[in-house]
This record gives C-alpha cells, structure tokens and sequence, in this order.
C-alpha cells in the first residue's frame, strides 16, 4: 500500500510546470503530491517546489515524514547544512570529537603515543557521510527514522533540512544544532562540479552536462537542491540570535582559518570540552589533522565505492572530496557571473547582519 502524505497546494512560479484544480481530492501517496507540485528541470536531476523549497522528488517520501515523525531529544546534537557546505569535514570532526574517548583506542592515547592510526574514526571503515545518521536519508547505518528513534542517546544526527522543515519541537527541546553555511559563490561552483560529477558517474539520466553560466543563474534565482539558499541560511541565522545557546552558526571559512579552535568550540558545544590535559598532549589538534582534507580522502575507505544510502540515489565515495578550497570561485565564474550573485547577496540578505 503506498504510503500517504499530507496535502500540499501548488503555486505558480516563473516558468515552472504546475498542475491545480478547485476539484481535485488531497494526493494520497507521494507520487500523487509530486504530480501536483511546480517542477524545474535545468539540473542534473528535476526539482520540485515543495514548501517554498526546491527538494529531489524522490528524496520527499524521506523528507516529508522527518516533521511529524522525528521526535528530537533534549541532548540530540543535530549537524545542519546546505549542501556543499562543507558537511563532510563537519560530520568527521563532530564524529571524532564525540567519539574520542570510545573504546581503548582513544584520540588522546594517539596523540601521546603519537600513534595516530587506530582512533575510532578510522577503523571504521566507514565514509565520513554514512558515520553521522541523515534524518532525510536512508542509511544501513542507521536506518530510516524509526531505526533512527532506537538509537541510544546521545544521537549524533545530520541534515540538509530548512528549518522549517524539522519538527517544531527542535526550538522546544534543548536539543543543541550546528548550522555550517558557506561562501555561496563557492557552494555555487560546488554545487555544479558535483552535479555534473553524477552525470559523467551515469548516476543521472540527463544527456549533457550543465553549463556553469546556467547552473549560477538557477542557483542566483533560488533554484538549487534545498534552495532558496539565502532562506536556508537566514531561518537558522535568526534562529541562531534569538537562541545562541543552543544554535552554532557557524561559516566554513571559519573553520578553514582556525580548525583548532572550532574544534575546541564544537567539543565546548557538544558538552564535552577537551581536558587540560587533552589540550596539553595535544589531542585538539590531532582531531584537525585525523579530520583534514589530505587524511579523509587518501584513505582507501574513502576513494572508492560508493556511499551507501538505501535509496536509489548513488554517490561515488571520492565524489565528496574535490577541493575544498576557499575562493576557489575565482577560478571559474566571470566577472558578470560574480556580479551577479553579489546582487542576491546584497539584495537578500539586506539587514540581517550575516556578511559574506
């Protein structure tokens, strides 16, 4: 029996498909909503306007039930990200730290012994984005959300989620989130590289690849996998002023500049600070150097395969570790490209007080 989903009306916008009618009875099933929503091609895969946000068709009977069904604890550490923003290294590191302490290989006594080979994020032979469960994805891992609900406390959870679009209960709870966000020139530039990375992967059924001049132009308009990205970024921001203690907003240039010290704010967030004597051998910066770019993706676990979802959406392990460079837009968008989305930056976020 196929699964039901609430009702969700459709709305023009631009030159997007939509189908409505005065007549037509609530969709019962998740193909029955998609056929009702506004869709855009232009992308590798279609998107649909789902709540004011372009989501993967086929990731909504995923995405839908996180609202009403995920019920987030009070000592839940929620990692939240628009893609391409560095979620990777932040679900290692958030991993690492949390876990630094497990097992008799702990990162402490390899940052003493300086045997940095056995700490728990790397014998567990798993990629980076299947350690950390996906609220909105499946994971063998972890499972789908009623494998998620058995997971003992506390539960190390990520998401690529608006806010709107998690159960109301994760401004009520106590439960402590991380939001990493990014320059969105370089998610831009990101965001196509790894579109058009699925497509020489046959992991699409488009035909050619898309053009950069395209991509910039869609993502300038909103018009990204979980955009608009400007509202992704402001509903966490201004949930992050009205309540700093438990939202971490965070940029990942941020990190770039200083990794120890987000590291040693990550930990102070989690609610378990690096000792004086984890300071004093170390074990901070051995989190860093487990955790960097050239360490995560010269690891075999991480080169080849691929990542395990449990959805029909594949991704090529080494898909996730391309550069991550800041200012790596430079090299690609043209002078008018730059212009172009420094006027969404200026025009969206307007008054908010978040720069880039």
């Amino acid at each position: 029996m196929a699964a039901q989903v609430p009702s969700e009306s459709s709305k023009n916008d631009g030159d997007t498909k939509t189908k409505t009618s005065a007549d037509e009875s609530p969709p019962e099933t998740y193909s029955d909503l998609i056929s009702t929503l506004p869709v855009r091609g232009g992308w590798v895969m279609p998107l649909v306007l789902y709540q004011n946000y372009w989501l993967n068709p086929a990731r909504l009977k995923h995405i839908i039930p996180v609202k009403e069904h995920y019920k987030p604890r009070s000592d839940d550490i929620i990692l939240a990200t628009y893609p391409k923003c560095g979620t990777t290294w932040l679900k290692a590191l958030s991993f690492a730290i949390t876990t630094r302490n497990h097992g008799r290989h702990t990162f402490a006594a390899a940052a003493a012994a300086a045997a940095a080979d056995h700490p728990p994020l790397l014998i567990t032979q798993l990629h980076p984005q299947e350690l950390v469960a996906h609220l909105e994805t499946p994971n063998p891992a972890a499972g789908d959300l009623a494998a998620i609900e058995k997971l003992p406390s506390p539960r190390l959870l990520a998401t690529h989620l608006p806010l709107s679009l998690l159960p109301p209960a994760i401004s009520t709870c106590g439960c402590r989130v991380v939001y990493l966000c990014r320059q969105p020139k370089d998610v831009s530039i990101s965001l196509w590289h790894f579109g058009n990375g699925m497509l020489r992967g046959g992991r699409t059924t488009r035909s050619s690849p898309v053009q950069l001049d395209a991509s910039v132009s869609m993502f300038c308009e909103g018009i990204s996998p979980f955009g608009p990205f400007w509202e992704h970024y402001l509903e966490y921001w201004k949930e992050s002023l009205a309540r700093p203690q438990h939202i971490l907003f965070l940029k990942y240039e941020e990190i770039v500049s200083d990794p120890v010290k987000i590291v040693e704010t990550l930990a102070g967030f989690f609610a378990v600070p690096f000792t004086e004597e984890e300071k004093r051998i170390g074990v901070p910066e051995e989190v860093v150097r487990l955790c960097s770019f050239e360490v995560l993706s010269g690891l075999e676990s991480n080169r080849s395969g691929d990542v395990t979802r449990g959805d029909d959406l594949v991704i090529g392990k080494s898909m996730f570790f391309r550069k991550g460079k800041v200012g790596d837009w430079e090299n690609h968008m043209s002078k008018e490209m730059s212009e172009k989305v420094d006027d969404v930056l200026k025009d969206k976020f307007k008054g908010s007080g978040l720069v880039f």
